[in-house]
C-alpha cells in the first residue's frame, strides 16, 4: 500500500478511536463508581469523600460507592487502586500522603505516584492544630517546646499513621523548635484523638475539626493552627508562627485520582463536575465544617502540584531526619 494511503488509514483509526472514546465518556458511568478512602469512616476525609460521592451521584446518575481501606500512612488504598482496571470505576480520594509524602517516608511503596494514577482535580486543603491533654503542664505553645526541651525525647506525640500530614507537620515543628519527642503512630485520626483524650498519649497534631468541640469544651489544651493563616472555624486559636515559631505554615490537601491509563474522556468529565460542585453556592460552607476549604484545578494543574509538593515534604522529611521505614 502507498505510504499516503498507509497514514490516512492510521488517521482514519485513529478518529475511529478518539469516537469511541468519547462516546464512552459520554455514557459513563453506567453501573457503581468506587472511590477508596484510606481512612476510617468518621474522619474529615471520609466525610469529604461522601460529600463528593453524593454530588456525583446526582449529577451522573450512578451511585459512588466509599470504600475505606485504611493503613500503612494511605499506601494500602493506593496500591490497590493503582492495580484496579483503568475504567473509571475505581477513584481515590488522595491526600498530601498518598502522593507526596510517602515517597520519603517508606523504603518502598507499592506504586509511583507518579507513573501510576491519573490526576483528575483538587478538591480542598485542610488546617491542623496542636493539641495537648490537660494534664500536659504548658499553657502555651513557647511552655510547651520549653518543656521538651528539658525533657528530650521524653514526650510522646500520637499521629493518624506514619507518613501522615499529622506525622510530618508534627515532624516540621520538632525540627523548627529543635525538639525532640516519640512518635506513636495510629490507623486514622479517630483512634488518635481518643488517645490524647484519655491520656494515653500527651500530644497530637490534628485535624481541625475533630478536635474542635473537645477544645470548646476545654477537654484539650490548644496551642495552634498550623496553617499559615487564622481558620475561619476557630478565629481565636492563634497559629503557630504567632504562637512562638515565626515562619511554620503547612497544611494537608486532597484530591481525586484514577488509575493510570484512564480515558482523558473520562477524566475531563468527572473534573468539570467536581470544578461545578466545588463552585456552588453553599459547598464552601460545607466544606468549612469539616475544617477544610475549596480547592479547583485542571488536571494538568493537579500533576504539576504534585511534582511540587513531593519536593517540598522531600525537603521536610530530610530536615527532620526521618529515616525512611
Amino acid at each position: 500500500m502507498p505510504r499516503a494511503g498507509m497514514l490516512r488509514l492510521c488517521a482514519l483509526g485513529l478518529l475511529v478511536l478518539l469516537g469511541a472514546a468519547e462516546a464512552g465518556a459520554q455514557d459513563y458511568p453506567e453501573r457503581a463508581v468506587t472511590i477508596v478512602v484510606p481512612f476510617p469512616a468518621g474522619g474529615a476525609t471520609d466525610l469529604l469523600a461522601r460529600l463528593l460521592a453524593a454530588d456525583l451521584h446526582d449529577k451522573l446518575n450512578q451511585p459512588f460507592v466509599i470504600e475505606n481501606r485504611p493503613g500503612a500512612g494511605t499506601t494500602i488504598a493506593a496500591a490497590a487502586v493503582a492495580r484496579a482496571a483503568p475504567d473509571g470505576y475505581t477513584l481515590m480520594l488522595a491526600t498530601t500522603s498518598t502522593l507526596a509524602i510517602s515517597p520519603s517516608v517508606y523504603k518502598s511503596i507499592a506504586y509511583d505516584p507518579l507513573r501510576d494514577f491519573a490526576p483528575i482535580a483538587l478538591v480542598g486543603t485542610t488546617d491542623f492544630v496542636l493539641l495537648a491533654h490537660p494534664s500536659v503542664p504548658a499553657d502555651n505553645l513557647v511552655g510547651l517546646i520549653a518543656l521538651m526541651r528539658g525533657k528530650p525525647g521524653a514526650m510522646t506525640y500520637a499521629s493518624a499513621g506514619i507518613g501522615t500530614p499529622h506525622h510530618l507537620i508534627m515532624a516540621m515543628l520538632l525540627h523548627m523548635a529543635g525538639v525532640t519527642a516519640q512518635h506513636v503512630p495510629y490507623r486514622g485520626s479517630p483512634a488518635a484523638l481518643t488517645d490524647v483524650l484519655s491520656g494515653v498519649v500527651p500530644l497530637m497534631m490534628c485535624d481541625l475539626m475533630p478536635a474542635l468541640p473537645l477544645i470548646n469544651d476545654a477537654k484539650l489544651k490548644v496551642f495552634g493552627t498550623a496553617l499559615p493563616t487564622r481558620s475561619p472555624q476557630a478565629p481565636d486559636i492563634p497559629t503557630i508562627a504567632e504562637a512562638g515559631l515565626p515562619g511554620f505554615g503547612a497544611g494537608g490537601w486532597f484530591s481525586v485520582v484514577a488509575p493510570a491509563g484512564t480515558p482523558p474522556a473520562i477524566i475531563d468529565k468527572l473534573n468539570r463536575v467536581m470544578i461545578a460542585y466545588l463552585g456552588e453556592h453553599g459547598v464552601a460552607d460545607k466544606l468549612a465544617s469539616l475544617g477544610m476549604r475549596p480547592l479547583v484545578s485542571t488536571p494538568e494543574e493537579l500533576g504539576r502540584y504534585i511534582v511540587s509538593e513531593r519536593a517540598k515534604w522531600a525537603a521536610i522529611a530530610a530536615e527532620a531526619g526521618i529515616t525512611p521505614q
